[in-house]
């Protein structure tokens, strides 16, 4: 008789959570939040709501021999409260490539991730939501914006990874109200 394979608990979950380590650092990755447990956040869903890749001067802008462009990179965080313990969390990156006075391409790309967290202090919450939450989706837009810009026929775009907490620090200042 054939044995039946154990069906792993960690592959059956639909959604990744971690639990953030309290000022002891108690807290497990992957355990099951109880009521008494530190805070919790969760990846509920995430997706693409926008991406837009245009190479206006194609097939010019693809012959080999060329100068690489040079690319004007923009990066934005927005965290939208959808109730008191769930937040929509979006990173809008932008690339722009350009060789003298043509553009070579244009790469647009919104990701978003639906996050739910739990046993959070309320001061807490907006660098949660602008600094853990972005660091958990940065990935995943990172990978989609390398296979727009070779897809488009030019080599991928690898972003360098971004340090999430500096940038909240640098343009909110830890005060400024979520958008």
């Amino acid at each position: 008789m054939a044995k039946k394979p154990k069906k792993d608990a960690k592959a059956k979950e639909t959604a990744e959570s971690i639990n953030i380590p309290d000022a002891e650092g108690t807290a497990a990755a992957g355990a099951a939040p109880a009521p008494s447990e530190g805070p919790l956040l969760q990846i509920l869903a995430q997706y693409t709501k926008d991406a837009s890749f245009e190479n206006p001067n194609a097939p010019d802008s693809l012959r080999s021999g060329q100068d690489a462009p040079g690319i004007e990179l923009n990066v934005e965080v927005k965290g939208t409260p959808m109730d008191d313990n769930t937040a929509e969390v979006t990173i809008m990156v932008s690339a722009r490539a350009q060789r003298d006075d043509k553009i070579a391409f244009i790469c647009e790309l919104e990701y978003s991730g639906l996050f739910a967290f739990a046993n959070v202090p309320a001061d807490q919450i907006q660098a949660l939501i602008l600094i853990e939450c972005p660091r958990m989706l940065f990935p995943f837009a990172r990978k989609i914006i390398a296979d727009m810009t070779q897809d488009g026929g030019f080599p991928p775009l690898l972003l360098e990874p971004l340090d999430f907490a500096a940038l909240y620090r640098q343009q909110n200042g830890g005060s400024q109200a979520i958008n």
